[in-house]
């Protein structure tokens, strides 16, 4: 009987080590056909051609300068006014004209002060007849030397109220203080002016001036007589050639900013007082760098970067695919829609433009440069 049940245990334990190992090379199998179907997967999802422009990276010519906004000046502005109060007796200009100076502008009615000037003329005169006689009685000691001397000081009195009188009349007269170009008018004959009112605007516009600011850390390559490039947003394409005339002593200590003044050639008015301009300050060196569109730079905590299309082969081993290679860089100055970079990128290195955000090192690149990231060193303003 015992040795019955030993050998039904027997047959009980081998049966269940078969089964054990049944179940063992089924979950072995079934993990080589998850990881085989895991494997064609991820097979499946390797990375997809990205679709990217590319240039390739070259060395160009930086011409060291500051750039900074400011607003065109008039060497000589004024709003013409008038100093006394009176009636407009004629208009002597033509708006938009250009006069010289001393031009009679405005005529006031001075008739009034006219026939006073008159009145205080023949007082001098008469003045003058006295003092005559009184010196030839004086002669013949008519006369005291204190009546010739009351003489002399009645006549210079007389002769002082007549040059007042005629200076209040040459005020009536209202000229132009310097040449310049005349603007609109409201002022029209028989209208009657008060002291200050303004009759016409005139600027004196060529040469003309831009103010503009600088950080104060710039004073060490400024120097008068730099050459200064102009460009007005109303003239695209078109640069005005001027001078730092003027470097101011003072420095504002709200913005610690030093404020500059350049002077530029305006023969042909085109450019008006007041007018938004962008000024760059060249310093005379030329340097060469690795110039490339900002487009193309990544700015990240860890630094900056590029990525470089680097040829590899492809999936049939023959032809060249394009890869992403991401690379750090050390950026210098910029220029419009241009950056200078220093180190990390070669001359004839193939650098990503655009598209980078759906790359990463390995990535295979398609290159469609039909349309390019903007790539001006002195980019204009587009109004649409």
């Amino acid at each position: 009987m015992a040795a019955y049940m030993d050998k039904k245990t027997t047959v009980r334990t081998i049966i269940m080590l078969v089964l054990i190992g049944v179940l063992m090379t089924g979950v072995f199998v079934w993990h080589i056909i998850v990881h085989g179907f895991i494997a064609k997967a991820m097979a499946a999802q390797a990375s997809p051609t990205a679709t990217v422009t590319t240039m390739v990276a070259k060395m160009d010519d930086w011409q060291s300068e500051l750039s900074a906004v400011g607003s065109t000046r008039a060497v000589r502005g004024v709003d013409v006014t008038t100093e006394l109060a009176g009636l407009v007796r004629s208009i002597d200009f033509k708006p938009g004209a250009e006069v010289k100076k001393g031009a009679v502008l405005v005529q006031l009615n001075a008739d009034s002060d006219i026939a006073t000037l008159h009145s205080l003329q023949a007082a001098a005169d008469l003045s003058a007849v006295v003092l005559n006689r009184d010196k030839q009685q004086l002669a013949v000691e008519a006369v005291a030397q204190a009546t010739v001397d009351n003489d002399l000081a009645d006549l210079k009195s007389k002769q002082a109220q007549v040059a007042s009188q005629q200076a209040t009349i040459d005020k009536k007269t209202i000229r132009a203080p310097f040449s310049g170009k005349l603007g609109i008018t409201t002022v029209n004959p028989g209208q009657y002016l008060n002291p200050g009112d303004k009759i016409v605007t005139l600027q004196s516009v060529d040469p003309i001036l831009i103010d503009f600011t600088l950080p104060q850390q710039n004073l060490a390559t400024l120097a008068v007589g730099q050459p200064v490039n102009v460009s007005i947003d109303a003239y695209p394409g078109k640069v005005f050639a001027g001078k730092l005339t003027v470097i101011d002593p003072k420095i504002d200590t709200n913005t610690r900013n030093v404020s500059l003044e350049a002077t530029i050639a305006n023969t042909a008015s085109l450019l008006y007082p007041g007018m938004y301009g962008r000024a760059v300050v060249n310093d005379g060196k030329t340097h060469r760098y690795i110039t490339l569109p900002q487009s193309a730079i990544s700015f990240n905590a860890y630094g900056s970067t590029v990525f470089i299309a680097k040829p590899g082969a492809s999936k049939d081993g023959k032809s060249q695919q394009l890869t992403a290679q991401q690379v750090f860089v050390t950026t210098g100055a910029t220029r419009g829609d241009q950056v200078a970079v220093l180190l990390g990128v070669n001359e004839g290195d193939t650098v990503v433009t655009s598209g980078q955000l759906k790359l990463f090192n390995g990535t295979p690149l398609a290159v469609d440069n039909s349309v390019v990231p903007a790539d001006d060193a002195h980019p204009t303003p587009q109004e649409h």
